[in-house]
């Protein structure tokens, strides 16, 4: 994912950069300027091993962390938002209830000259006026009264609206105020909020009025009440709120950047050691490649010297011998010759056996199957030791790296069987089965300990050799010794096994 990732961003950044170079004059100084700007672009998203770890590891934690904050925020300001709205709804109809009584005690102050009335009775007319203007509260509470055609005769707090109509009046926003209390009053009473200026300050303030209609003078009778209070509570919960959203923001943050700090750390940690693990283990896998290669070169040699050599050194003293003889007409020089020819066949049968053991020709030419007859033969001739060899028809269906491996392992093991297992006897199978090819090697000699570290030893060389061919194809290597014998089962997978057509194209 992360190479598409990178693919991406790259084709994303350098098409532009390779569109706008295509468009300047097709000169070299242009290509290299391409070149090295597709190169730059190539290094920036060259990432490492442990940067891919280290990104595959925090990125999705960072994502899952930037979704949990914002699912966090968006559900805390929704619930903050329906809280502060019932809190605002709450609070105006507190103010609104208290608008009503108001206007209850003033229609009950009122009532008694307003119902002995008549419609034309100026003078109950001004003596209601007169009360009403009394009745003042708080800092900017007071009655007002509106006849039905939009002139004001009560506002004792605002005096320059009286005796002056005011149809078609509206507020900053161009909500109608005269008209909107008349037609609620007309209907039986009810509420209605717009921008007023307070009689206190003179500044603009939300406002709420209650009005009620006596129907009989045609009077729109009401009273209003600022609701700044409302807004600042509201305004004060609402920031409130986003400060603890953000204070909670914050701490996802910090949480997230501490895990994305300890996630670095343990990478940090566990690269180091795997590091040093792994040049400890490559020291060691070091080591062992040149002993491998001294414990080859050594065998090698002790095989020129002890036979080649040796026959050599026989074959010049048989030729020497012979011209002496020769010189002497000695009837026997030909004796000393038949001795040397013999002698040098089998420095020449000694040099084909040890190229076989180096890399035998039939191992490639005819397949596993029959490099591993000649290898059996050829132990049974030089130890003594009875092999009985069993196999499969396999027509050179392994491939290279697996005819390789079992067959070293094979030769491997018949080696330690001649050293220290002091058997009599070894029988070698080949075969296949639905998981591979089985190559099974045992013997009736005393025994080993595998591994070789449970009994507190080190492994050996050549065992530990086999185990990592065999790991090296995917298969696996089984190894059981008892007082009475040992056997190895070294198994290759399907995957090592040609295809008939390729098994033809390898063999034609």
């Amino acid at each position: 994912m992360l190479a598409l990732t990178k693919n991406r961003i790259t084709r994303r950044f350098a098409l532009p950069v390779i569109f706008l170079l295509l468009c300047a004059p097709a000169t070299v100084e242009s290509h290299l300027k391409m070149s090295f700007w597709l190169a730059r672009i190539r290094a920036a998203f060259d990432l490492s091993y442990g940067q891919k770890l280290f990104l595959l590891a925090t990125v999705p934690l960072i994502v899952a962390v930037t979704l949990i904050t914002l699912v966090v925020t968006i559900q805390s300001r929704q619930l903050a938002e329906r809280e502060i709205a019932a809190l605002e709804a709450e609070l105006i109809e507190a103010k609104k209830e208290e608008l009503k009584n108001y206007l209850s005690i003033a229609r009950t102050a009122v009532v008694n000259t307003y119902g002995r009335a008549a419609p034309d009775d100026e003078a109950a007319k001004l003596a209601v006026t007169q009360e009403l203007s009394a009745m003042l509260y708080g800092q900017d509470g007071y009655f007002f009264v509106f006849e039905y055609d939009g002139t004001n005769i009560v506002a004792p707090r605002q005096t320059y609206l009286i005796g002056k109509n005011w149809t078609g009046l509206k507020d900053i926003n161009g909500i109608p105020i005269t008209d909107e209390i008349i037609r609620i009053a007309r209907t039986g009473g009810g509420y209605h909020t717009f921008e007023w200026p307070k009689p206190s300050t003179g500044a603009n303030g939300q406002m709420i009025v209650y009005v009620n209609g006596l129907q009989d003078w045609r009077w729109a009778m009401g009273t209003g009440i600022f609701i700044d209070d409302v807004v600042q509570s509201v305004a004060a919960a609402r920031a409130d709120v986003e400060q603890r959203i953000n204070r909670t923001s914050l701490y996802i943050v910090g949480i997230a950047t501490i895990a994305v700090l300890g996630v670095f750390i343990s990478g940090l940690i566990l690269n180091i050691r795997e590091r040093r693990l792994a040049d400890t283990k490559l020291k060691a896998l070091t080591q062992r490649i040149f002993d491998t290669q001294e414990e080859e070169r050594g065998r090698v040699a002790r095989e020129l010297h002890d036979g080649i050599s040796q026959m050599l050194v026989g074959v010049r003293y048989a030729l020497e011998l012979s011209k002496r003889r020769l010189g002497m007409d000695n009837a026997k020089a030909g004796d000393s010759l038949d001795k040397g020819i013999a002698s040098l066949g089998g420095a020449i049968q000694e040099v084909r056996r040890i190229s076989r053991d180096l890399r035998p020709g039939v191992l490639d030419d005819l397949g596993l199957g029959p490099a591993l007859q000649a290898l059996t033969d050829e132990y049974t001739n030089r130890t003594g030791i009875h092999v009985d060899f069993e196999t499969v028809v396999f027509r050179n269906r392994l491939d290279q790296e697996a005819r390789i491996a079992l067959y070293r392992i094979a030769q491997e093991a018949l080696t330690n069987i001649e050293r220290h297992s002091g058997a009599t006897s070894v029988s070698v199978s080949l075969k296949g089965n639905r998981k591979g090819a089985v190559l099974n090697i045992a013997d009736n000699g005393t025994g080993m300990v595998w591994p070789g570290a449970a009994r507190g030893r080190a492994q050996g060389i050549g065992m530990r050799n086999m185990q990592e061919r065999v790991e090296q194809l995917g298969g696996t290597l089984r190894v059981l010794s008892t007082s009475q014998g040992t056997t190895i089962v070294a198994q290759v997978p399907l995957t090592h096994m040609l295809k008939p057509e390729e098994t033809r194209k390898k063999t034609a």
